[in-house]
């Protein structure tokens, strides 16, 4: 199989975890921890990073595979072992992608390169020049702008895109419209977890529904230490983020609830956490005779890994559906991989229907 040639913009915590797994399973061997060990033929070994873009001093103009070590990225480090393979970090474009109290603040936040933005010429240039058939969307939170621009430039260098953040790019029909035009696919908005909060919080909510529990109550109080969570701490930009967790489980609820009834979203900012990521989960609600019940969970998990294992099935997806010809918003993986895809199904259904699509081309392929 050929390589799937991918950049990243956003070499922070996520980008990290994902590089380190592709060098990781492609080195040992192994599937564990993989949610699909093949998607149209392509293994996590299959995934090749080919750009990087940021605009932090400590990476711009370093190798990829040395960039995701630097700081402010605090996420377990479980594969030092990165093959350098010469794709470098350019410096981005900064527009809204930093929030202004994360500047100068040590070495948690962010400190700006020198030098001139990047131009929208000089963005699709080097997606054309590094060969990439794939854009990753890993800016911070509230980067609308940021994200408008880079998507831009993967439209005029013919790039599929997979957006992992809240940003509504699939989920938008007028975006979603010119990526179909192109004849390109894109899978998103806002990556799920391997086993995050969302995941955890609409399975519950899924299970108290098809048992007959009436939802009454619930929320989702989330506490971590990493970039994505002290940039979230201007609240101005948490909007779409909200919106996106918030109808992640509002989707699988019987009956929609008030507004008052349901908070979800990310809640404080303890840097000791690093890159682990704390979920306080409660659901109140009725069953036989009214009687109350209630829920409470606690749930431990290091945030980018996480990700990363979703990241890498929406890349080979992507990949297989520019394979077959298919392009605009991919409906089932968006809904399988996203808290917020433009169309929403249960994760049992969208797996099934995963499932049936590898068969078909698997079929196809004999």
């Amino acid at each position: 199989m050929e390589t799937i040639k991918v950049a990243v913009v956003g070499v922070g915590n996520c980008a990290s975890s994902l590089v380190q797994g592709a060098s990781y399973y492609g080195s040992s061997g192994s599937t564990r921890g993989l949610i699909r060990s093949f998607i149209g033929g392509y293994g996590a070994q299959d995934v090749e990073f080919v750009l990087g873009i940021d605009i932090d001093a400590r990476k711009v103009d370093r190798e990829l595979a040395e960039a995701i070590f630097a700081e402010p990225n605090n996420t377990t480090v479980f594969h030092r072992d990165v093959k350098r393979t010469g794709a470098k970090v350019m410096r981005g474009r900064v527009l809204d992608g930093v929030a202004a109290h994360m500047i100068g603040a040590g070495p948690r936040g962010f400190v700006v390169a020198d030098g001139p933005d990047a131009t929208h010429d000089d963005v699709v240039e080097a997606l054309r020049s590094s060969g990439a058939q794939i854009l990753l969307n890993f800016l911070p939170v509230g980067s609308q702008k940021a994200t408008e621009f880079y998507m831009e430039c993967a439209l005029a260098a013919g790039v599929g895109v997979v957006n992992c953040m809240p940003v509504f790019i699939a989920s938008n029909p007028e975006w979603e419209a010119r990526f179909r035009e192109r004849r390109l696919p894109i899978i998103g908005d806002d990556i799920k977890a391997q086993v995050g909060a969302t995941i955890v919080h609409r399975t519950l909510s899924s299970l108290f529904t098809d048992r007959g529990v009436t939802i009454e109550r619930t929320y989702q109080l989330n506490t971590g230490g990493n970039t994505d969570f002290m940039n979230m701490l201007d609240r101005q930009r948490l909007s779409s983020k909200k919106t996106s967790k918030t109808e992640a489980v509002q989707a699988v609820l019987a009956q929609r609830l008030a507004e008052e009834n349901i908070l979800i979203g990310p809640s404080e900012y303890v840097p000791w956490q690093k890159d682990n990521k704390l979920c306080f989960l409660r659901i109140e609600g009725t069953q036989w005779g009214d009687v109350p019940l209630n829920l409470e969970l606690r749930l431990s998990v290091e945030d980018s890994p996480n990700a990363a294992a979703c990241v890498m099935d929406a890349i080979r997806f992507c990949k297989t559906a520019m394979d077959r010809g298919e392009s605009g918003v991919l409906t089932v993986p968006s809904a399988y991989y996203c808290k917020h895809p433009p169309q929403q199904i249960s994760e049992q259904v969208a797996n099934h229907l995963l499932e049936t699509y590898l068969a078909e081309d698997a079929i196809a392929a004999e």
